[in-house]
């Protein structure tokens, strides 16, 4: 049986169809009031599902402690979204959502089955049960004007221009990267001109330029170096170490251990020109043995054959000491194993903003109040990778954009003051607008 549970004309504008909208457009549908959701893209999640194309990594199992820490300089901004709907929350909400989950052995937690596209869909379906409707190809390009207690907002379509009007927005636009799939960063140009406060939208979790020789790329571009000890000693002197891997590309280095230091390695190119990364490529020998290993006469055999035969060094990780070593180093015990230990490895620059898994930078904490609604324009909240944060990969960047939605979507609620009760399983919202909705 159908409910009408739109009991004022009260309607709410979601803009951007990746997590932190859609938990938003949720939080918010699921209290009676009336959602239209707005994506620029042909349909929404493209990140969220290109994000699960190798096995949807939505969160970890780590403790909250833990937890919280990967967030930073925002770890405290964060921590109260995240204490209401944190890692143990996502996977119960998943759940609801007919999707079971499990904890990988490195502790990431990741949904029955690998997959993002089954749980989208069982999102997007209790989503247009609760009344949510979902409007595409339709690209926020600001607000021309507010009228009364609403706002007017302006949207590019195909069909020309379209301007609506809401109680309340929440914007959930995404960062700047990837922004074939939705987050191109144009919003910022609207926040600024408006006033609010913004930090530069900067790469995360990215890659870097080294700048190999030819030789190198053409042998080695596209080879996984592991396993390697990565480390980075900072300005504070306090140093930064990850056991993992990384691929060497054909302009520098990627991948899981070089993303894990990223944001470290980025702010010390900005300060310096340059950051200098430390590799072990012989995690399981010290260097005492490494060294007595390579002392060790090798007769009529070559330096590679000796390497491989004593250390089981060769490939790609033999290509990587004679680009960064000299070839006195090369044949000197002693300096050549203390560089297999720890190996300088110079970063010239982070690989541009499109190219990065995520963005930091983007509205300021401080532009906000504790609902996460900006302070100079009441009613308009921000939620997602839109705001000032990162996090490493490893279930960090889905869960906390999913928490801030959650927030945005309650912050809507108390400024609209919404009391009633939740929808119960079947009820639905009218698709009827209200009056003065303009299309």
């Amino acid at each position: 049986m159908s409910v009408d549970c739109t009991t004022s004309a009260q309607r709410v504008a979601v803009i951007g169809g990746g997590p932190a909208g859609l938990m938003a457009a949720e939080t918010i549908s699921r209290h009676g009031v009336g959602v239209d959701l707005y994506d620029a893209m042909p349909s929404v999640g493209r990140k969220f599902l290109m994000a699960g194309k190798g096995g949807l990594n939505i969160t970890h199992s780590e403790p909250d402690a833990a937890f919280c820490s990967r967030y930073g300089g925002r770890e405290d901004r964060l921590k109260p979204l995240l204490a209401a709907f944190g890692p143990t929350a996502v996977r119960d909400w998943m759940c609801g959502l007919g999707v079971d989950s499990f904890v990988g052995s490195s502790g990431r937690v990741f949904p029955a089955g690998m997959k993002a596209a089954p749980l989208l869909r069982a999102w997007q379906q209790r989503l247009r049960t609760n009344g949510v409707r979902f409007h595409v190809r339709h690209r926020w390009h600001g607000w021309t004007r507010s009228t009364g207690e609403r706002t007017a907002l302006f949207f590019l379509t195909p069909n020309g221009e379209r301007r609506c009007q809401a109680n309340a927005v929440v914007l959930a636009v995404g960062g700047g990267s990837w922004a074939r799939l939705g987050s191109d960063g144009r919003w910022c140009a609207f926040l600024a001109e408006a006033g609010v406060a913004l930090a530069p939208l900067r790469p995360a979790n990215c890659g870097f330029d080294v700048g190999w020789s030819q030789h190198l790329r053409e042998r080695f571009a596209g080879q996984p170096v592991k396993p390697v000890v990565l480390s980075f000693l900072d300005r504070t002197g306090a140093r930064h170490q990850r056991l993992g891997e990384f691929v060497l590309t054909a302009t520098g280095v990627e991948g899981s251990g070089i993303y894990a230091l990223s944001a470290l390695l980025r702010d010390e190119i900005e300060a310096r020109g340059s950051a200098t990364l430390h590799l072990d490529l012989l995690p399981g020998y010290d260097q005492e043995r490494v060294i007595r290993e390579l002392a060790r006469p090798r007769g009529a055999r070559s330096l590679a054959s000796h390497l491989q035969s004593r250390l089981r060094l060769k490939g790609v990780k033999l290509g990587l000491l004679h680009e960064c070593l000299s070839a006195e180093t090369m044949v000197d015990p002693q300096r050549l194993g203390a560089a297999i230990k720890c190996l300088p490895l110079r970063l010239l620059a982070p690989r541009p903003l499109d190219e990065a898994i995520s963005s930091a930078g983007g509205v300021c904490f401080e532009a906000l109040d504790e609902r996460l609604m900006l302070s100079s324009l009441p009613g308009i909240f921000c939620a997602g990778e839109m705001l000032d944060w990162e996090a490493p990969t490893g279930g960090y960047l889905l869960t906390a954009c999913l928490a801030s939605g959650r927030a945005a979507g309650q912050g809507v609620l108390a400024w609209l003051g919404t009391t009633g009760q939740e929808l119960t399983s079947g009820s639905r919202l009218t698709d009827e607008p209200p009056p003065g909705w303009l299309a």
